[in-house]
């Protein structure tokens, strides 16, 4: 961690190095951050992809340290809320969290087509799908 921490400060000493470095960062941490929202709404890990970009751009830039943190309390005092709702509370949570999910793949679905792999006869002549 140290010679990381010096190579890092001995690019800091050299302007045209150092901006090139932080425009990388920026780049990375943005990429990150923007495939971590795409998958926000499928099942799976997308906000902690946008955390872990947050984290990459919090390491060159003020501002997005901030927003880590601010983002982390938010998440933080979220769940506490959440856990502190009775059943019922937190399972309509979980069911309307389903239905967003359902809507977007719905959606998705709806204007790119079925995949292939899903056979038309198990989708519903309902769903507008087939």
């Amino acid at each position: 961690m140290r010679r990381l921490r010096a190579w890092r400060e001995s690019l800091r000493g050299r302007p045209s190095t150092n901006r090139a470095y932080r425009i990388v960062v920026g780049l990375v941490g943005g990429a990150i951050v923007v495939g971590g929202l795409v998958l926000v709404p499928l099942p799976g890990p997308g906000w902690v992809i946008v955390f872990a970009g947050l984290a990459v751009l919090a390491t060159e830039f003020t501002w997005a340290a901030r927003l880590e943190q601010f983002a982390r309390k938010q998440v933080t005092d979220w769940t506490k809320w959440l856990m502190a709702q009775p059943l019922y509370i937190r399972a309509l949570v979980g069911l309307g969290t389903a239905l967003l999910v359902v809507a977007f793949f719905w959606l998705a679905f709806l204007i790119i087509g079925l995949p292939g792999w899903i056979p038309e006869d198990w989708v519903p002549a309902w769903t507008g799908l087939t």
